[in-house]
């Protein structure tokens, strides 16, 4: 059995965009429970979620974007920075957790505390650029943690795998053109954010994929693609952002994988970050509004990181 941390702070559920809003608390509580349901609670290596610090967040924002949100931060109430993304008075806070989680993350495994680690966290990153907050996203959560293995850590090479059903643009505009990083992912197309299809930097290797695409698809796009160019590259750590919104009973997305074919992908991830990284994976939760099928796909997700 691996050592798996389990990364949360109570903090990630004081964040709330409002009444019906898809990115709701009540994604963490569906996990929680359900890992307690299937007995899995026991298995995985609890730490509360730090502060991600300034400096941590500046390797990949810019200082005015750290300042507008701060700014934009209420007291009361919720304040909308775009209109699908807004914050209320714990939401400067949750997302300090958030991205402070994939730094405990990093620092856990690279002392190898733990093989890998598992973020619980909201709001999620991937569509948080360098200078804006979008897409429920503040800052960019895997990012922030990758950029950390690079900057404080010494690594030469990272990848991040990126499954979620929207292109993470965010992590695209975060690390464009930087030798030091791979990325790889897939995306329904055309769909939010309309982005990763145009012209993408040499080390992005964006695959789209069509509304109803199913798992045979997929894992044809991580088989052909994705592998060669891992192994090619090979990574001294992995990062995740693990979106479960591709899932067929997510409203959100038109795409039909379903909690097989995350746990298969997981297990060709493991397979490569025990060949070339020393089994170093960091994954940190993005999309999934399906509460059922979110708590599903991150068990199954999970129960391979922990070889359970």
């Amino acid at each position: 059995m691996t050592t798996t941390a389990f990364i949360t702070h109570r903090d990630c559920q004081l964040h709330d965009m409002g009444a019906y809003h898809p990115e709701a608390p009540e994604r963490l509580t569906a996990i929680s429970d359900h890992l307690i349901a299937q007995g899995l609670d026991s298995y995985f290596v609890y730490h509360d979620a730090p502060l991600a610090t300034l400096q941590q967040l500046h390797r990949v924002h810019t200082a005015g974007h750290l300042e507008r949100l701060k700014r934009a931060s209420p007291e009361l109430g919720i304040v909308h920075i775009d209109p699908d993304t807004a914050m209320n008075r714990h939401t400067w806070q949750a997302a300090l957790r958030s991205a402070g989680a994939g730094v405990k993350a990093v620092d856990l495994v690279i002392a190898g505390e733990v093989e890998n680690a598992f973020c619980a966290v909201r709001p999620p990153g991937h569509h948080a650029e360098r200078a804006t907050a979008m897409g429920f996203c503040f800052f960019n959560n895997i990012a922030v943690a990758a950029a950390h293995a690079l900057a404080a850590h010494g690594l030469s090479r990272v990848a991040v795998v990126d499954f979620d059903v929207h292109h993470g643009n965010g992590t695209e505009d975060c690390f464009k053109g930087d030798p030091r990083v791979l990325m790889v992912s897939t995306f329904q197309h055309p769909f939010y954010p309309y982005s990763g299809t145009e012209h993408p930097a040499a080390n992005m290797l964006n695959v789209p994929l069509a509304r109803g695409a199913d798992g045979e698809e997929f894992r044809s796009v991580v088989s052909d693609l994705w592998m060669p160019r891992l192994r090619e590259f090979q990574p001294e750590m992995i990062f995740i952002s693990a979106g479960f919104d591709a899932h067929y009973e997510d409203e959100m997305g038109g795409m039909k994988l379903l909690e097989k074919d995350y746990a298969w992908v997981t297990e060709q991830l493991k397979r490569l970050a025990e060949e070339c990284a020393q089994g170093r994976i960091v994954s940190m939760l993005e999309g999934g509004y399906s509460l059922s099928a979110l708590s599903r796909s991150v068990a199954a997700h999970i129960r391979v990181l922990a070889e359970l």
